[in-house]
Order: C-alpha cells, then sequence, then structure tokens
C-alpha cells in the first residue's frame, strides 16, 4: 500500500465508521509540553469506544462483511484490546465471535473480551502464536478472521486517526505512535504523509520486547528471542509473517526509540498525576519515547507541533497499582 492508496482508504472508512465511534480529542499537555519545549497535543484515544484505538479498526472491517459471514462465526487473535473491539463490534452490527488471546492477557482485557459476548481462548504465552493459531482454525473451519493489524481495512480503520488529527491539528510536525504489530501507526502514517509528506513519525518500542524493529532492521518477520514482560502488553509479541505492516514501518516511519520498564512507568504515573487521565502501557510507551526524542535530538522537537497518540485505557488493576507505587 502506498501512503496515497491509504489515504483514499482511510478517507472511505472514516466515512464508514463515523456512526460506530467516536472523534477523540486532542489536548494540550502543558506537562510534556515544558519537558520537551515542544507545544504537545495529546490524542486521547484511551476516550474511544472500549478503551482504545482498536475500535476504528474493527468497525472498519466488520462493516465490510456480510451479515452471513458475520453469523457465521469471525475469528480473531488479540492481545486484548482489538478482540474486545471486534467483540464490541459484533455486538453492534450482529454475529458470534471467537477471541484467541495469549495466557499472559490482561484479566480486565479478557473480561473486556467476554463482556461484549465473545468467546475467549487461551492459546500459547504470544499473541503472534496465537494469530497463527487463530487464522489456521479459522481457515478449517470455513469462519473469517480478522486479523488485528494485518489488513487493509484495519489498517485504513485506525489511520482514521490521522484523518482527525488533520482535521484538528493540521500544524502537526510530529506524530509519536507506540508500536506492536504495526496497524496503528501504518494508517497514521501513510494518510498523513500523502498530505504532507515532511511530516515526521517516531515509532515507540518497550526495549523488553520490540519484534517490529527488529524486523525492520533485519528486512524480514524475525522473533526477538529474548523478549521479556512488559507493562506495554498492548505492543506485546511477533510479528506474523508476510505482514504487510512491515514494509510500511520500514518506509513510514523516521524514529526509532526504545524505552525501557522504568521510562514506561514514569510515563504512565506522571500523565495520570498531570494530564489526569487513565492510560495503559503502550500509551506510556509512546509518551517516553518522546521524552527520549527530546532529550537525544532536542532540535528534532523543540518549538514544534507534536501529537502523542495516547491508544488505550485498559490496564490490570494490580499492574495500575505497581505503576503508580513507583
Amino acid at each position: 500500500m502506498t501512503p496515497d492508496e491509504i489515504r483514499a482508504a482511510v478517507e472511505r472508512a472514516d466515512r464508514s465508521i463515523r456512526p460506530h465511534v467516536v472523534e477523540t480529542p486532542l489536548r494540550r499537555s502543558d506537562h510534556l509540553s515544558r519537558l520537551t519545549g515542544a507545544e504537545v497535543l495529546c490524542k486521547l484515544e484511551n476516550l474511544q469506544v472500549t478503551g482504545s484505538f482498536k475500535a476504528r479498526g474493527a468497525a472498519n472491517k466488520i462493516a465490510a462483511l456480510s451479515a452471513a459471514e458475520r453469523a457465521r462465526g469471525i475469528v480473531t487473535a488479540s492481545s486484548g484490546n482489538h478482540g474486545a473491539a471486534v467483540a464490541a463490534m459484533l455486538a453492534r452490527f450482529g454475529g458470534r465471535g471467537i477471541v484467541y488471546v495469549p495466557v499472559t492477557t490482561p484479566k480486565v482485557k479478557v473480561d473486556a473480551i467476554r463482556g461484549y459476548g465473545a468467546e475467549v481462548r487461551l492459546h500459547s504465552n504470544d499473541s503472534g502464536e496465537a494469530e497463527v493459531f487463530a487464522r489456521a482454525y479459522a481457515e478449517v473451519e470455513g469462519l473469517t478472521y480478522i486479523p488485528p493489524y494485518n489488513d487493509p481495512d484495519v489498517i485504513a480503520g485506525q489511520g482514521t486517526i490521522g484523518a482527525e488529527i488533520e482535521r484538528q491539528a493540521p500544524q502537526a510536525d510530529v506524530v509519536a505512535v507506540a508500536v506492536g504489530g504495526g496497524g496503528l501507526v501504518s494508517g497514521i502514517a501513510g494518510f498523513l504523509k500523502a498530505r504532507k509528506p515532511k511530516i515526521r513519525i517516531l515509532g515507540a518500542l518497550p526495549l523488553n520486547d520490540h519484534a517490529m524493529l527488529l524486523s525492520v532492521r533485519a528486512g524480514k518477520v524475525v522473533a526477538h528471542a529474548d523478549a521479556r514482560p512488559t507493562l506495554s502488553d498492548g505492543t506485546a509479541g511477533s510479528v506474523e509473517a508476510g505482514s504487510i505492516t512491515l514494509p510500511l514501518c520500514r518506509d513510514l516511519v523516521d524514529d526509532w526509540m526504545l524505552v525501557d520498564e522504568d521510562q514506561i512507568a514514569v510515563a504512565m504515573r506522571n500523565f495520570m498525576a498531570y494530564d489526569n487521565q487513565m492510560i495503559e502501557g503502550a500509551a506510556g510507551v509512546a509518551i517516553a519515547g518522546l521524552l527520549n526524542l527530546a532529550a537525544q535530538q532536542p532540535g528534532s522537537v523543540k518549538g514544534k507541533t507534536v501529537v502523542i497518540i495516547i491508544c488505550g485505557a485498559r490496564i490490570d488493576l494490580s499492574k495500575l497499582a505497581t505503576v503508580i507505587a513507583g
């Protein structure tokens, strides 16, 4: 997919999903603006339907399916948020769903999926392995599989965030995004770069688990062999072989930043304290990535308008307590 192709797909998605998602606020962070010397605006996808940006991609994909396909059954795999989004949209459109999640998925995310009416099945401790299993199961059973990121409709749905940024802050110079499988950053970057080629995209990942960055550097999908647990469970796990997001991330992301667990926790804690918003670990990754970029390359952000994607809000209370306690 080229940026122009993504732009066109995002524009179609923006019209299609509007009745099913909210246009989230873009709010200035005084605290982060002071720390970075930039005008920092936060795109609050933590306030999105189901508490995460994933509702956008799920809505766009499910809207494109027939009633018969939805009734026969949808299968997906997820580290949590995508599964909840698919379940929620099936509840709206009608249909039944099976969601495979790693055994390490936070309980709050598993409960959310079940709460929307989908069946949860546990598989492996890696979201990438769950994706492979779920896709194979769907094929054998003759059911429709909805990837969490490796799908043009899903990417276009996530890219509607870029369309909203263009409307809300056309002056944006930099956009900071947490990266897992790459669907979110691919959609946003593809749309915005088609409109404004000089805009810079920062991809941020946890040091403990950053398969996409390793894959970009290798030029092919590779596993993060020594991956460790991370607060950013929403970005954790391997990348699906042959994913269309790999070349998009390679071509569209200008800067990459790795952040450690202490940096993620501090970013989360301070954002909740100063900006009064509940966020999950993946959102903390994007914040911490921007802070690292500002410290290492101050000229890249100082005096510029920066948008951070605050991608989600679902976090287990036990994990939240650990973050707050420091």
